[in-house]
């Protein structure tokens, strides 16, 4: 399906659905299928996923964190966001301290994970070479978070971008979701806050900045753990959750 026609579709079951067809950027869609035929040699027994990956979580979710693509290898691989590598390993285990998942890892699609109150999404939906999607490619795929925008829209309140390129990427999203635009347009920084009036006179949306939780972050302690659970506990709250008493519970147990 061309990401043109996500406009048309009438609910977000309806855009995973779709999104998994989408065969619109040329240069990673032979990517994607190239990594699925040649694998890494820890996963030649896997039967990659090899097409676009959709977002996850409940429809109603109040927070959503954006990052920027999915992994050849991870999300490539077990058709999950962020799933199968250590940036999602660490994404999932932290949600789940923050009582925000049931569980603290994700291994592959349909293994029973769920989310409470978040959505995980990507503004370019293929794995890129390189972890680099060209801006051709941002924008071509962008109807695809757009249309995710819009039904999350009587719900969300908080959005967390994982790093400058979903910050840029997710800014005019937003807007044309229905929230206004501070001037100048808000930088991207680790703790950076904007809010976002809502157009419509509804409740404002807060727009988070976060290191992306890549290797290249974390291996080298520019991210660290407390760093991303302290902030995703604050995005959390500013958005109507309740990560505090898992916390506490699952460092009782």
């Amino acid at each position: 399906m061309d990401p043109a026609e996500a406009p048309s579709l009438p609910g977000l079951d309806a855009l995973d659905r779709a999104v998994v067809d989408c065969r619109a950027c040329p240069r990673l869609v032979e990517w994607r299928e190239e990594a699925a035929r040649v694998k890494r040699r820890a996963y030649q027994d896997w039967d990659y996923w090899a097409r676009p990956i959709p977002g996850f979580g409940p429809a109603d979710a109040s927070l959503v964190v954006v990052g920027l693509a999915p992994a050849a290898h991870g999300a490539n691989r077990t058709g999950r966001i962020f799933t199968g590598d250590p940036s999602g390993d660490l994404l999932y285990r932290t949600l789940h301290e923050l009582g925000l998942a049931n569980r603290p890892e994700s291994v592959v699609h349909g293994d029973g994970l769920e989310l409470y109150g978040v959505r995980i999404t990507d503004p370019v939906r293929c794995a890129p070479p390189e972890n680099k999607p060209t801006t051709e490619e941002r924008d071509t795929c962008r109807p695809w978070i757009a249309r995710e925008l819009t039904f999350l829209r009587p719900t969300v309140r908080t959005v967390v971008a994982l790093g400058g390129f979903a910050w840029q990427a997710v800014l005019p999203v937003l807007a044309d979701a229905g929230w206004q635009l501070p001037r100048p347009r808000p930088k991207f920084g680790h703790g950076a806050v904007a809010v976002l009036p809502a157009a419509d006179g509804g409740p404002p949306l807060k727009l988070f900045g976060c290191y992306h939780v890549s290797p290249r972050n974390t291996y080298t302690g520019r991210l660290t753990t407390a760093m991303l659970r302290e902030l995703l506990a604050e995005a959390a709250r500013s958005a109507g959750l309740e990560p505090v008493e898992r916390v506490e519970r699952v460092e009782a147990e």
